[in-house]
């Protein structure tokens, strides 16, 4: 067995305080949607959270941008008021946004899984995939488990909850289209932020030259 270099191990631990300074960044981000005045429409108002959530998906890929929003929720659950108007603790969770709350890591995870995979050298491209990434992540994902919540917790049939969560649409396109365009600004000025993924990982650093693999174990 061979010792890890003391310079890989350096770079191991700065790349791992750099995922959660990140991580706790993009948590802080989330809160502070949160704190910003919500809009009442009905059961379940309108607010920033998604915007923030999916963001931290689209700039930090699928693992960093769940354990955000993870990390946001495990700091109101336990106390502080990190929720919609200062919410905090469990009783968020008891009511109709329960669905909502509970989409919220599923959907970073799924829109960094798909950003991860995207081509981002032109912006032309780049914000309109990424905006779509994060359009798929509210229909297949924060849609119907918003519905589920509110069918649960607001006495509404599943039909009826689904109807109502369609009134977010005008604006999750607008938070959306906003995210596409702050997530490619930060791709294209931190280049190495994203995880790569799909085939680009795949893709061989280097080709092995023939010394090297004439070389025998």
């Amino acid at each position: 067995m061979t010792a890890t270099p003391p310079a890989a191990s350096a770079r191991g631990r700065r790349s791992t305080a750099t995922d959660l300074a990140l991580i706790a960044s993009f948590a802080a981000l989330i809160g502070a949607c949160s704190f910003l005045p919500a809009i009442p429409i009905g059961v379940v108002p309108i607010t920033l959270q998604t915007f923030a959530v999916i963001l931290a998906g689209a700039v930090l890929g699928s693992t960093r941008g769940a354990l955000a929003v993870l990390l946001w929720m495990a700091v109101g659950i336990i106390g502080l008021p990190v929720f919609t108007a200062g919410g905090a603790g469990l009783a968020p969770f008891a009511g109709p946004s329960v669905g909502y709350l509970v989409s919220f890591p599923i959907a970073a995870f799924f829109t960094g899984f798909i950003v991860e995979r995207l081509p981002r050298q032109r912006i032309a491209t780049s914000i309109p995939m990424i905006f779509i990434a994060g359009a798929l992540a509210s229909i297949l994902i924060t849609y119907p488990l918003g519905a589920l919540g509110m069918a649960w917790r607001a006495d509404l049939t599943f039909g009826q909850a689904f109807v109502f969560g369609l009134s977010f649409i005008p604006g999750d396109l607008l938070k959306n289209v906003l995210m596409a365009i702050v997530a490619t600004s930060v791709h294209r000025a931190f280049p190495e932020l994203l995880p790569a993924r799909g085939r680009a990982a795949a893709t061989p650093a280097a080709t092995p030259t023939a010394s090297s693999a004439s070389t025998t174990a």
